[in-house]
């Protein structure tokens, strides 16, 4: 399939250019198991079997007022505990989901999957600080955990902390040397570091190993043609968008890169073609308001901030960022509204650099 005639300007302009990393994927997968092991009782035994039931129905909402009947029976019990939050997770509850997980914790402190699952809450509330500290708790209690490392080293890299997610990688690696999502992730640390010619190497020793994944392609093609490779690293782009040239992840990630090289209107026609296949995509909504309030569009960066608090209302980012357009604005009662929000709503999710900065906006607007 040939490129789209976008993805090819897109191209062009990288090379004149140069590139900024791709944003890294904020998580990988967090099951826990729902199954429990019932006591002796008749209704709770019904109940869990009927939760069961119901999860594989797809009916999410109405599995968790199960087990929460359940929890009530057995209290004493993490496994269901850690199910409604698996729930809540897959509903993108994530604050919800945190709660339950903590609850799991407290009755089962040293059960690794529930720490993994607590990270991988904590990373998609974009809690990176609290993510790490749940990651590396996962993998003390689990010394083969790969992924536990893997996303470890995807909030340490939101952290900017290439080293120790570099060092997160290799740890990874060294348990299975087949991880691609290892190979994939080390190779952007080198990219954001300006190691190019190392990063292709690793990059390429990810497309061996998932040869179909058009993510790796998009980053292999980013280190190609900033290390000067420019036919390989165009053919790299040709290969994701022919992979999977439907999938907003591909587009979303496109954009990221052009984000970062300030190409913004490059940027948002690839975040608009992940949008028209995904509508509710959040992260392609909010990369778009931030490019807006980077063009001084704070009208248009109003308007799709409230689409992304819509879409997820515990998005404190959100919230702050609506607050810096309305302040642009001169919309003074609105823009400390907002920052009220979001300060609000990083406190409730244990981000305390987020609290302090929604702070200091008030502050200078109460002045």
């Amino acid at each position: 399939m040939a490129v789209y005639k976008q993805s090819l300007l897109v191209f062009s302009t990288l090379l004149a250019v140069g590139f900024a990393v791709a944003a890294p994927h904020r998580a990988f997968s967090a099951e826990t198991s729902v199954q429990v092991q019932p006591k002796n009782d008749a209704n709770l035994d019904a109940l869990l079997r009927q939760g069961r039931e119901l999860v594989d129905l797809g009916d999410y909402g109405k599995a968790i007022a199960i087990y929460q009947q359940a929890a009530r029976l057995d209290a004493e019990n993490p496994r269901i505990f850690s199910g409604i939050a698996y729930l809540e997770a897959r509903q993108g509850n994530y604050q919800a989901s945190v709660e339950f997980y903590q609850q799991a914790i407290d009755l089962e402190p040293k059960n690794a999957d529930f720490q993994y699952a607590l990270g991988y809450a904590m990373a998609n509330l974009q809690n990176y600080p609290a993510a790490a500290v749940a990651y590396r708790r996962a993998a003390q209690l689990d010394r083969k955990n790969v992924n536990a490392r893997i996303g470890l080293g995807v909030v340490l890299f939101q952290q900017k902390d290439y080293s120790g997610a570099f060092k997160a990688y290799q740890e990874a690696i060294a348990l299975d040397p087949k991880s691609w999502q290892a190979y994939s992730s080390m190779g952007l640390v080198l990219i954001q570091q300006g190691n190019f010619v190392s990063a292709v190497t690793v990059l390429e020793q990810a497309a061996q190993l998932a040869p179909k994944q058009a993510g790796v392609q998009l980053k292999l093609g980013t280190a190609l043609l900033r290390s000067g490779n420019t036919s390989e690293g165009i053919a790299a782009f040709e290969e994701a968008a022919k992979l999977e040239p439907r999938n907003p992840e591909v587009q979303l990630e496109i954009g990221e890169i052009l984000k970062g090289q300030n190409d913004f209107d490059g940027a948002i026609v690839a975040y608009q073609r992940a949008i028209a296949v995904r509508p509710n995509l959040v992260a392609a909504h909010s990369a778009i308001g931030e490019i807006q309030l980077e063009k001084q569009d704070f009208s248009g960066a109003i308007i799709t901030f409230r689409r992304v608090i819509q879409l997820d209302p515990d998005r404190a980012e959100a919230y702050y960022n609506m607050g810096k357009a309305f302040k642009a604005r001169d919309r003074k009662s609105e823009a400390i509204q907002a920052f009220q929000q979001a300060l609000d709503t990083y406190r409730q999710q244990g981000n305390n650099d987020g609290a302090q900065k929604a702070e200091a906006a008030l502050q200078e607007l109460k002045q």
